[in-house]
């Protein structure tokens, strides 16, 4: 429970790097977490809240700045929540998610790779061709703002850019804002999510109320001056449309693999390209298939990896749990000239008795969501791939599934490293391999 703090300021030395980018400091022999505080730093803080386990507080001016220190690209830095290590090396962000995910594998998963694999890394701005973004009419400030919630407060950010968005997005933030106050649902339109391909841009606006012709009139001129293409979505995902009916979705490419992906704006697709093709030839790479074996691919999504594998010549088989990517994983197997054995089921619970889980493969390929893949490594024992690429967004869950095929199914963790997804966030992005120690 959090008390009012004394908020005083105090003098603390920074010892460490907390999981979420705060710096982490112990002060009569309780830990304080200190935004925007570094490793090696001495600081003065200000406390913001105090709960019975540790206190948090804010950065009040650094006293000796860590060598690793960086003048954030952002102006909007440590106001946005968007982003949390800009002021953190590219280099030094990635040794501290290389250790986030080393020390996750060996508290959680009592498991230590044999070999610890450098980062695969990309660009650090530019990256982020997915993004939902809050809308709110700020009568105080005479018009509506756009872009990410304030890092300390329910608030949207008053923001005029974002050197993150991909495709020139970050920089039409205020053109947005202008466009949707003179609508005539302004405050009926609280999002707008942003997809990159790459061949087109497109915003979709969620529209709570429908548009007048007025309103349409201005959403088509504003697309056509800046270059993108509107949808609008009355209600859930699978309601966003396109302006003009006759517009093409947007697309992704894996150039390495001669693929090309189609994708609706509000489907998941890895919001940084570049580290998708490195982190798909990664696994490619890591799972060895020889044409003709077999391999899973769970959590396949619209096929990102299931058709870089039969590619290659491999026996796929992926499964999702969203039958709408399932549908779209066909159709992109289908556009790009390949037989792929889709399937939809929930890989979060029991599906020992559905038809693709009661044979053998060659490899596994897990992909899972935050919440990682533990009923899906239960089926391990009857499929007795011999080898297992894990691509994972949350360090936490793979480190306990990792101590699952270890300690119970007799696997080997190979190697693990970070692949940065997410630059400039504490978001952690992973991938392992793990192979039977039987060898057989």
């Amino acid at each position: 429970m959090s008390r009012r703090p004394d908020a005083t300021p105090f003098e603390a030395e920074i010892i460490d790097l907390a999981h979420d980018g705060r710096g982490v400091a112990r002060l009569d022999g309780k830990t304080v977490f200190v935004a925007d505080a570094l490793p090696g730093e001495r600081v003065t803080a200000r406390r913001v809240s105090r709960r019975r386990s540790h206190d948090e507080a804010e950065l009040v001016e650094v006293l000796q700045a860590s060598p690793d220190r960086v003048a954030p690209p952002c102006p909007h830095f440590g106001v946005c929540g968007g982003c949390s290590l800009q002021h953190l090396a590219p280099a030094a962000q990635l040794r501290a998610k290389a250790d986030t995910l080393h020390d996750n594998l060996q508290r959680i998963g009592r498991v230590a790779a044999a070999a610890r694999w450098e980062p695969v890394a990309g660009p650090s701005l530019g990256y982020r061709r997915k993004a939902r973004l809050g809308v709110r009419k700020v009568d105080k400030k005479g018009r509506v703002l756009v872009g990410f919630r304030e890092r300390r407060a329910p608030l949207l950010a008053d923001m005029d850019s974002c050197a993150v968005l991909a495709g020139g997005i970050g920089a039409m933030l205020p053109a947005i804002g202008e466009l949707i106050g003179s609508l005539s649902i302004a405050r009926r339109l609280p999002q707008v999510e942003v997809a990159v391909g790459d061949d087109r841009r497109v915003l979709v606006f969620r529209v709570l109320d429908p548009p007048t012709a007025e309103d349409l009139l201005r959403l088509d001129r504003f697309g056509a001056a800046q270059d993108v293409d509107v949808w609008l979505q009355p209600g859930g995902n699978d309601t966003a449309r396109p302006l003009h009916e006759d517009a093409a979705p947007p697309h992704y490419r894996l150039p390495g693999f001669g693929l090309e992906f189609e994708f609706l704006p509000t489907d998941f697709v890895q919001v940084n390209a570049e580290l998708n093709r490195r982190a798909v030839s990664r696994a490619v790479a890591l799972l060895g298939l020889a044409p003709g074996e077999s391999v899973l691919d769970l959590f396949c999504g619209l096929g990102n990896f299931s058709l870089a594998l039969a590619r290659q010549g491999a026996e796929v088989t992926g499964v999702e749990g969203d039958e709408a990517l399932v549908r779209r994983a066909r159709d992109n197997a289908a556009r790009n000239g390949l037989e792929v054995g889709f399937h939809v089921a929930n890989l979060f619970e029991d599906s020992r008795q559905l038809p693709w889980a009661r044979r053998p493969y060659d490899a596994l390929l897990l992909d899972p969501p935050r919440a990682g893949a533990e009923a899906a490594v239960g089926l391990v024992p009857r499929l007795r791939p011999r080898r297992i690429v894990y691509v994972s967004c949350h360090p936490g869950t793979l480190a306990r599934d990792a101590g699952i095929l270890v300690h119970e199914h007799g696997y080997r963790l190979e190697g693990a490293g970070v692949m940065d997804m997410f630059p400039h966030t504490a978001h952690v992005e992973s991938i392992a391999l793990f192979t039977r120690e039987d060898g057989g």
